[in-house]
């Protein structure tokens, strides 16, 4: 379907409105209770932000849903957050052996309680047993929601071959599921419910500014992030790494580091010498916190230094509430631009070459300008698209608007595939 499609689809239905009467006729329940899994790893404020990206989604869209989140990663602080945001979501809890008997009281009701379950946005099918499990104890039907599938193996092509529907969050994934001979009309492109995170912590992101004077659209955010991620420095007992795939990771991250963020940095030291702004340069992840420093701070000229603001790692509702009032965010990590664009604000992805087929959803929903394939892209390249995004703010805004408005119609025609099952 073609852009111009999506977008006139997206003004008919009203932000998916029209759809709930069709939902429910599905469940032929007043309150279908969905179960969702989601909440991959709390390092991280992009997985973090997938889990209300989708409560979001199927609040606005399905009229009178009760969900029950079976959240993967355990952390009050983010379990604290969600409820503070959603009070009304049941948040659960627990675990199963090897042959899916599930351990946890309450995840036992949870799926007697739900009808349908559904696997939230992520890097891949990252809970694919949670799957297996239900569909064991239960008989009852599953789908996935916006994740990227890059490799399929026989036990995960038997798992999606008894999905409901296989919505993935860019087009690439769905090519790879068509070689493995997976398609229909079930399988659809639906972004990342990050786009559609809706939670903002206001108060503490008004607090942040006001302390080191950034003024709304006077600032761009700056995001670094490392080829590969070391986990092993962030995951007990070092995440099971072995020494040699350390060294591996370590020499690939130590031979770029530089080669990639001197790009970022001269697009920082750019506009505050053409805007007399400032920049705020902060994490998508827990270890980024580390490098921010070294790799962005540390090399910038002395004059360009007083204009530079750090934060520590933060979750998605404060930082939201932060890249909503930003002039620009310029993100080596994925998630960073999309909170960015669901806030209104126009984004860069700065994409590395180890990162994963997802970066193609940034070409699927039209923003190819500001997608830089980091080894192929030059400083001053980056630097002249800012500026310009800069001269031309209302254009830049009015591109984030059309981007959103095709994420809502792909959400739209998802929703409508999905009447037909929950």
């Amino acid at each position: 379907m073609k852009r111009r499609e999506f977008l006139q689809r997206a003004a008919l239905t009203a932000a998916g409105s029209l759809l709930a009467p069709y939902i429910l006729k599905a469940t032929g329940k007043e309150r279908p209770v969905l179960l969702v899994v989601s909440g991959w790893q709390d390092v991280n404020i992009g997985d973090i932000a997938h889990t209300p990206g989708l409560i979001a989604l199927l609040k606005s869209r399905i009229k009178g849903v009760r969900i029950i989140l079976w959240k993967r990663a355990a952390s009050k602080i983010v379990d604290d957050m969600l409820q503070r945001h959603y009070p009304e979501v049941q948040v659960v809890h627990g675990s199963f052996d090897k042959d899916f008997s599930v351990q946890s009281p309450e995840v036992l009701q949870a799926f007697k309680d739900a009808d349908f379950f559904i696997h939230g946005s992520g890097p891949s099918v990252v809970a694919a047993d949670h799957l297996r499990c239900w569909s064991k104890q239960t008989g009852k039907g599953f789908g996935i929601f916006g994740v990227t599938i890059q490799d399929i193996s026989p036990s995960l092509q038997e798992l999606l071959g008894k999905s409901s529907f296989i919505f993935t969050r860019e087009t690439a994934s769905i090519e790879v599921l068509r070689k493995k001979g997976l398609q229909g009309e079930h399988i659809a492109f639906a972004p990342d419910a990050t786009f559609v995170m809706d939670i903002q912590d206001k108060g503490r992101a008004d607090e942040f500014m006001k302390k080191h004077d950034l003024s709304p659209r006077k600032f761009i955010c700056a995001v670094p992030r490392l080829r590969f991620t070391p986990y092993y420095k962030i995951r007990p007992n070092r995440g099971g790494w072995s020494e040699e795939r350390i060294k591996q990771v370590d020499e690939v991250n130590e031979k770029y580091k530089e080669a990639d963020h001197a790009k970022l940095r001269a697009a920082m030291i750019t506009w505050v010498k053409e805007t007399g702004n400032k920049v705020l340069v902060c994490p998508e992840m827990s270890y980024q916190v580390e490098i921010m420093k070294e790799l962005l701070i540390d090399p910038l000229p002395e004059e360009i230094k007083p204009f530079i603001v750090t934060h520590d790692y933060w979750l998605p509702d404060e930082a939201a509430s932060v890249y909503a009032q930003a002039s620009a965010v310029l993100s080596f990590e994925c998630h960073s631009p999309i909170i960015a664009a669901a806030n209104g604000t126009p984004c860069f992805y700065l994409r590395q070459p180890t990162d994963t087929i997802k970066g193609q959803m940034y070409y699927d929903l039209g923003f190819n300008d500001w997608v830089f394939e980091i080894d192929n892209t030059s400083g001053e390249q980056v630097s002249g698209r800012l500026m310009d995004v800069y001269r031309n703010y209302p254009a830049a805004l009015d591109k984030v608007k059309e981007a959103i408005s095709t994420v809502n119609a792909r959400y739209d025609d998802c929703m409508g595939i999905m009447k037909n099952y929950i």
